[in-house]
């Protein structure tokens, strides 16, 4: 076989095990319990590595409210210095099998979501979103922020453990491929996406037994806050991604992901390595009183769902997403055409009924990310670029091109003798 034939061969692999992913919640738990490595001075974060020095302000924030969470401080000053001290180990959430949401802050006792993929066997995990406004994965870490991550594990936890158990394990492929055929698109709208896991969850938390008021809570808190479902759409995109890690051959992207100083790509076929680059600032809406001044690079684990296939790929399924990032219904359905030419398939479960129903554009190829000069398009929100402040807007980004020239020279480096 020829080159170019091997690497045909290793892409069809990959797409297969792709397409036959199974990502299934079958529970929940701790991270200290559940995720691999870690240990009560371990933060995890999201993107490529990074050190404390050269976070960007909102992680760092959201680092200084997880030691204050974690009983490890008292005060910010009191974690700012713990911090930098070099007693805490700071690893992305994707060395762990987890994922963050925007900086992506996971620390031991942070209850967590627990996802299977059951074609191949591998885990994924993420901490439960927080709701909008003042919350931890923006950079805040007031008194209120701890308060809601003290009640989510002291009493929101408990209660969806109990529901799960009761209920089983919940098929969210099934629920994924359902979100898109009402208008969600899998990463910045998910408003179907949380009303079906409430459908999912309701009866069995009624069950539960808990005191009335305990359950309310708990359901009002699942019905206030539409991102529930984002962090349960990213580890079953993690998962299913993962899948391909360290297929020979393979030059699909089974990582995109970005911790708000740089962009980080990692290749099927060059299992573990980073490619990064600066991450760019994000073109969108800002929030009243906001604009660009304020706004932080490019940060999060969530467009791992675009790494999969959903997302800002399927933004022609969510038309009304513009209305959040910016854009027309026409730019919508650009977005999404325009990613067929740089992947090595479609979708069969994650179809867009505006394109005809059309799978979506799925397996990113750096190969054909260099040839035709297109990066893939990722739809996110805006964190502002000063800890304690929160999100600022949302808006459209891509990956710099630089990650994938960075990565098809180390493709070429090991592979052109093959």
């Amino acid at each position: 076989m020829t080159l170019g034939e091997k690497i045909n061969a290793a892409n069809a692999e990959a797409l297969k095990r792709i397409l036959g992913a199974q990502p299934t919640l079958i529970g929940v738990g701790t991270a200290g319990e559940d995720i691999p490595g870690m240990t009560k001075k371990t933060i995890l974060h999201s993107g490529p590595p990074v050190t404390w020095e050269n976070m960007c302000d909102p992680t760092k924030g959201a680092v200084i409210g997880a030691l204050i969470y974690e009983g490890l401080a008292k005060t910010p000053e009191e974690a700012e210095a713990l911090a930098a001290s070099g007693e805490i180990t700071f690893d992305p959430c994707h060395h762990h099998n987890a994922v963050g949401p925007m900086c992506g802050i996971v620390s031991y006792s942070m209850p967590v979501w627990k996802v299977v993929n059951k074609a191949y066997g591998n885990m994924a995990y993420c901490t439960f979103n927080e709701g909008l406004g003042k919350v931890l994965r923006f950079g805040a870490y007031d008194e209120s922020v701890i308060t809601r991550l003290h009640w989510l594990r002291n009493e929101f936890y408990p209660v969806i453990k109990e529901a799960l158990e009761i209920r089983g394990e919940i098929d969210l492929k099934v629920l994924i491929a359902q979100e898109l055929q009402m208008g969600d698109d899998g990463h910045n709208r998910n408003r179907a996406g949380t009303s079906l896991l409430i459908r999912e969850l309701a009866p069995a938390i009624v069950k539960t037994h808990f005191d009335q008021d305990v359950k309310v809570r708990a359901l009002e808190f699942l019905n206030s806050n539409d991102h529930t479902w984002l962090n349960l759409t990213m580890p079953a995109c993690k998962c299913t991604m993962d899948a391909i890690e360290g297929i020979e051959y393979c030059s699909l992207v089974y990582t995109m992901c970005r911790n708000g100083t740089e962009f980080g790509v990692r290749v099927a076929g060059l299992p573990g390595q980073w490619f990064h680059y600066t991450s760019e600032k994000v073109e969108g809406l800002y929030f009243p009183g906001f604009t660009e001044a304020d706004a932080n690079r490019d940060v999060g684990d969530s467009c791992i769902t675009e790494t999969t296939g959903i997302g800002g790929f399927c933004m022609a399924a969510a038309p009304a997403i513009v209305k959040f990032v910016g854009g027309t219904v026409a730019d919508s359905i650009k977005y999404s055409t325009e990613m067929y030419e740089i992947t090595e398939g479609e979708g069969t479960a994650y179809q867009i009924p505006a394109l005809g129903f059309r799978g979506s554009a799925t397996g990113i190829d750096i190969r054909k990310v260099i040839e035709t000069g297109i990066r893939p398009v990722i739809n996110t929100g805006i964190a502002c670029n000063r800890r304690g402040v929160g999100q600022v807007g949302a808006g459209v980004v891509h990956p710099p091109m630089e990650c994938f020239e960075q990565a098809i020279e180390a493709f070429v480096a090991k592979y052109a003798e093959g």
